[in-house]
């Protein structure tokens, strides 16, 4: 159930991103100036942290959609679907601490 809880969020939470992104790249055709100081804002630190959060919301969505479309299509997936999770929580955490470790150490660069 958590895993349904946590997909729906991180789904959602992509969904904001992509409209609020959709928004400001609009902004260009109706005042460029505006536009550079929306950019502006977006290399503070706390952007930076939300971009860290994407990243967590983008990897883990992706890797329990395989999951889910595993056990949806594959014959053998409801009987797997514990361990694909194990699986698929076990990649994402790999992963995600690498890329996330990167990123505080691109942030904290550019803080300084």
């Amino acid at each position: 159930m958590w895993s349904w809880v946590l997909h729906r969020i991180t789904g959602v939470s992509i969904f904001f991103f992509l409209f609020v992104h959709v928004l400001d790249t609009a902004v260009i055709r109706v005042d460029a100036n505006a536009y550079t100081e929306i950019i502006e804002t977006y290399k503070t630190p706390l952007i930076g942290l939300m971009e860290i959060g994407l990243v967590f919301c983008v990897l883990y969505h992706a890797l329990n959609g395989v999951r889910i479309i595993l056990v949806d299509f594959w014959s053998k997936g409801p009987k797997y679907q514990r361990q694909m999770l194990w699986a698929i929580l076990s990649i994402f955490a790999i992963v995600f601490i690498a890329a996330a470790a990167r990123m505080l150490q691109i942030l904290i660069t550019h803080a300084l």
